[in-house]
């Protein structure tokens, strides 16, 4: 096994839900390869689906918050259960090693949520399906190819970012313009801090 490859083998075992298509939200149009939302859906939860690893706490926190709203049969044992398998380094899905008393306390935090309430997610325009035989390099261009019909927005830079990331190159603002089909200038007055925070963490896992 690769250095801390991500155990999902466990997860699928547990039949732990860790991906869910939009519910209620239609796509404005389905491809071979996928969907495409014109204006972007918040609804599309897809964890563990690129190589980025969890790499701050409030990440960490955001994806047992997502697993605890898609699994509402898993109970409290069952979910510290899964925490802990989580949070330990050698399985391959964070960054760093997760204090015990920080632990527990975002156990307690998570287990507070309003299950009716979806977690706060980010907005994805395009969709690619779970079959999709595309290589990364295929669907940036097909992210730029979309996003050239339309005005560019942090969603489409974010997605761009993904792909690039998993295609094992470095994200920079002249690749992201480039696979945008956009001026760098354009990538920068689109991209919010949040997001340029979210670059620089991606990059440092290459």
């Amino acid at each position: 096994m690769a250095q801390y490859d991500r155990l999902l083998s466990v997860l699928n075992s547990r039949r732990v839900i860790y991906r869910r298509d939009p519910i209620t939200d239609k796509p404005t149009e389905t491809f071979a390869w996928g969907k495409f939302y014109k204006e972007g859906t918040h609804q599309c939860y897809s964890l563990f689906n690129s190589r980025a690893k969890i790499s701050t706490y409030r990440s960490l926190k955001w994806h047992l918050y997502v697993l605890w709203y898609l699994n509402p049969q898993i109970d409290q044992d069952e979910f510290t259960s899964l925490v802990n398998f989580i949070t330990k380094k050698e399985n391959g899905f964070i960054t760093f090693y997760l204090p015990e008393q920080l632990k527990q306390s975002m156990i307690y935090d998570v287990s507070l949520e309003d299950l009716d309430r979806p977690p706060p997610n980010k907005s994805r325009k395009i969709i690619f399906s779970d079959n999709c035989l595309l290589s990364m390099s295929e669907k940036l261009s097909i992210v730029g190819s979309m996003i050239g019909k339309n005005k560019l927005q942090e969603a489409d830079i974010y997605d761009a970012m993904l792909y690039t990331h998993d295609d094992g190159k470095k994200i920079t603002i002249k690749a992201l313009a480039e696979s945008l089909g956009c001026s760098m200038r354009t990538v920068h007055r689109n991209m919010g801090n949040e997001l340029k925070k979210e670059k620089e963490l991606l990059n440092q896992q290459l």
